[in-house]
């Protein structure tokens, strides 16, 4: 209850008076009721003067038990006392009239009740007419607020009800009455039609429900909170190798549509930039290029996947370079905040190096990078350059492994793209790798390093796989 309570209190900024029941238990439950609700901002809470657990009113009234006086009294007495807001209100609710007490033990309890300190008193009957109300107000005056629920005797014209004097009307549950009623007309007519022709016209739209949900001011929130705000990034996935170390697991689909945990390498990926606020996102396909069929993703296929590397790839999408483009292996999980602090980075171009790596390897090629300054040695303020990468580098050389993730600005997209046009002219591009790439760009200009100790991986081997379950799952 209190959980639904605050989602209620964040969206409306008109009081709330919360229908408490009997208090949920003794004096005890009644006093922590009232703390959590004032602390939720709730206006005020009405209790009923039956036994927990308690049954609906005009479910067998008449065979209800009451509370007695002397223990609701007390329960008043005690939520009076928890409250810290002067304008928190405890509504007292009589049930005399539900179960077939009458009219002296209404007035005797309600008169109990004001003693005791409650604010307002709430009188209930089920007869189809007023006829209690009447009777109780002729006998009660002006002594304390009165609050009635006229579910019964709803026929009752409302100025009637002001010139007794009642002070508050609850209609209380027909909007429930409403969704229940409605749901089950649509929910008949789609079966019977099995369409939705028929009940689009008469439901809230979409649109609605965005706006109920707030999603205009969550949309300018990302533009003024997410790491992507007020800048036109934009996002590379390098995607188009087999993975032929996969053998079965992927000779009809790309090694970027592998699952870790139920989800793919790219759909992995594609979130983990949606998480920052972006979303223009081009995939390079190759291998089953056709079973990438992603919405949110634009394609652009290597049609010689099977004949070059990731540098030819990223030749192919060199147009897609631009200011703020994330340049990503499709075949690698990450935690998110590597992401957001390559993005912070204001340099041309940086490259995400892992410093918490081995030289000594199975594998037949890694990208060891060696670096103006190891990472152990690094002053916090300090900035590391790129020297080299290779997967022939001495061991005393290697300063971290290069994840296969980085990023350029609008300047350093335009030395990539020149970089890459060279390297097109200079021969065939069809054997380099992005190493290569990088090799050549730390002879024109400075290549920034951004270093991580671990939190991702390189899926290379079914064991990657396997490792990549656990850590998520982690």
């Amino acid at each position: 209850m209190l959980e639904i309570l605050e989602f209620m209190s964040d969206a409306v900024r008109i009081p709330i008076l919360l229908d408490g029941d009997t208090g949920y238990g003794n004096f005890n439950n009644m006093r922590r009721l009232v703390h959590k609700l004032e602390q939720r901002e709730v206006a005020g809470v009405c209790i009923e003067d039956k036994l927990f657990p308690k049954t609906n009113s005009f479910i067998g009234g008449e065979c209800q038990p009451l509370a007695t006086v002397e223990e609701f009294t007390g329960k008043i007495k005690a939520a009076k006392d928890a409250q810290r807001d002067d304008d928190f209100v405890v509504v007292a609710r009589i049930e005399a009239f539900i179960a077939g007490w009458g009219l002296k033990e209404a007035l005797s309890r309600a008169e109990a009740y004001r003693q005791a300190g409650a604010d307002a008193i709430l009188v209930h009957s089920k007869k189809r007419s007023s006829a209690d109300i009447d009777a109780f107000m002729q006998e009660w005056g002006e002594r304390l607020p009165i609050v009635i629920v006229p579910t019964k005797y709803y026929t009752t014209p409302t100025e009637h009800f002001k010139e007794l004097g009642i002070d508050l009307v609850i209609w209380a549950n027909h909007n429930l009455r409403t969704c229940i009623k409605t749901m089950q007309e649509t929910s008949r007519r789609i079966f019977e039609d099995r369409s939705l022709v028929n009940v689009e016209q008469d439901i809230a739209s979409v649109a609605e429900v965005f706006r109920l949900q707030g999603a205009a001011e969550l949309q300018e929130a990302e533009k003024r909170y997410l790491p992507t705000a007020g800048k036109e990034v934009n996002a590379v996935v390098l995607a188009a190798s087999r993975g032929v170390e996969f053998g079965d697991l992927t000779a009809e689909i790309p090694k970027t549509l592998l699952k870790v945990q139920g989800k793919t390498l790219l759909e992995r990926l594609v979130g983990a930039f949606h998480t920052i606020g972006l979303k223009d996102i081009t995939v390079v396909t190759g291998h089953a290029r056709d079973k990438i069929t992603m919405s949110e993703v634009k394609t652009l296929a290597n049609e010689a996947y099977d004949e070059t590397k990731e540098l030819y790839s990223l030749y192919l999408a060199k147009d897609q370079l631009k200011a703020d483009t994330i340049i990503s292996y499709g075949d690698i999980v990450f935690k998110e905040y590597i992401l957001n602090d390559l993005l912070s980075d204001e340099r041309d171009i940086t490259v995400v190096i892992d410093a918490d790596v081995h030289a000594a390897s199975t594998q037949e090629y890694r990208d060891f990078a060696a670096t103006s300054e190891p990472y152990s040695r690094l002053d916090f303020q300090q900035r590391v350059a790129l020297n080299n990468i290779s997967s022939r580098l001495d061991h005393t050389e290697v300063n971290g492994e290069f994840i296969g993730l980085w990023k350029v600005s609008n300047k350093g997209a335009a030395i990539v793209r020149d970089t890459l046009e060279r390297l097109a002219d200079a021969g065939d591009l069809r054997d380099l790798r992005i190493s290569d790439l990088f090799n050549e760009l730390t002879r024109v200009t400075e290549v920034g390093v951004n270093y991580i100790r671990g939190g991702w991986l390189d899926i290379d081997t079914v064991s990657d796989l396997v490792i990549a379950g656990e850590t998520q799952s982690a």
